[in-house]
């Protein structure tokens, strides 16, 4: 297991690289000036081009993605053009809500997609069946941020219990952030719930009928323990795949559930850079989303090892 995650660590340099250069070459290539919007519309070129040499946009292209990759490897990620503030700094700030809305999320995903599939199997073709997978594809349909604004009308604008919108920080009133964070989870956690439902229900259907459920069913063993210690775990590598792959998209930042909701996350921050064209800050987020993904991937590769002892045998 020790090699197998040296490996997977030693593909994160190529994996940034060209993460990192493509970004870059993206992000200058669109059409737009950081410059001119900074200046304003009634700038004159002359002023213009005094930003744009000031912010070292003037410079060759080569140059500037030099200079920026000496930065990245020294750990600075540069400054905002337009929030005066280092990149990783303000990446930092806006981590707070972003992590708590994955977390929740995931957790709203856990906690309803893997009893409602596991439920789902046992109970094949009754109507508790057809009843959870028909609402498991009414989650995959239904956009997050739709459902969003859905919920926002009932239990904010009609019922007045929870928050329309905003974000209180941890450090402030935890009670007030949890509140604040309860409807923009149940929302973008549903879908990734329903999709787990799916896999649960599919891999437990495939386990169920295997001969070691039939024989420990055969020595008199209680149903609940066959399915908690013999059935459950053999579908738990699927699960932790698509659980693995939520993960990284949650945290990578839901822009559309940030904006609906107002949160000062770090999907809002890249929409907002994109429309400014703030090239640092785009980079940046884009780097920390791909450092994500691999991190969350060597995690599950390694949750692998220890759900399924036949890869640990083979690591």
């Amino acid at each position: 297991m020790g090699r197998q995650i040296v490996r997977r660590l030693f593909t994160l340099v190529p994996i940034l690289i060209v993460v990192g250069f493509v970004t870059f070459m993206l992000g200058h290539l669109t059409p737009g000036d950081p410059a001119a919007v900074m200046a304003g519309e009634g700038a004159t070129p002359e002023q213009v081009q005094l930003i744009r040499h000031s912010l070292g946009l003037d410079r060759p292209l080569w140059v500037q993605l030099g200079t920026w990759a000496v930065r990245v490897v020294q750990g600075d990620l540069g400054d905002s053009i337009f929030m005066q503030q280092p990149v990783g700094q303000a990446i930092v700030q806006r981590a707070e809500p972003t992590g708590l809305l994955a977390l929740f999320s995931l957790l709203f995903a856990i906690v309803i997609g893997i009893p409602a599939g596991v439920i789902a199997a046992i109970r094949r073709n009754s109507w508790i069946d057809r009843l959870a997978m028909g609402v498991s594809l009414a989650g995959v349909c239904i956009p997050s941020f739709w459902l969003g604004i859905l919920l926002i009308l009932l239990f904010a604008v009609e019922l007045h219990a929870l928050p329309a919108a905003g974000y209180t920080p941890l450090s402030e009133d935890p009670g007030e952030t949890l509140r604040s964070l309860l409807l923009p989870a149940f929302s973008l956690g549903l879908a990734h719930a329903a999709f787990l439902a799916r896999i649960t229900r599919s891999s437990m259907l495939e386990v169920l009928h295997e001969d070691y459920l039939r024989t420990a069913c055969a020595k008199g063993l209680r149903r609940s323990a066959i399915l908690m210690r013999h059935a459950l775990p053999n579908v738990l590598v699927p699960v932790l795949t698509v659980i693995g792959n939520s993960t990284a998209i949650l945290l990578s930042g839901a822009v559309t559930t940030e904006v609906v909701f107002n949160l000062p996350g770090i999907g809002r921050m890249m929409i907002q850079s994109i429309a400014r064209r703030d090239y640092p800050v785009i980079q940046g987020v884009v780097l920390t989303v791909a450092v994500v993904y691999v991190l969350v991937n060597l995690a599950t590769d390694i949750a692998y090892v220890f759900v399924d002892p036949r890869l640990r045998r083979e690591s």
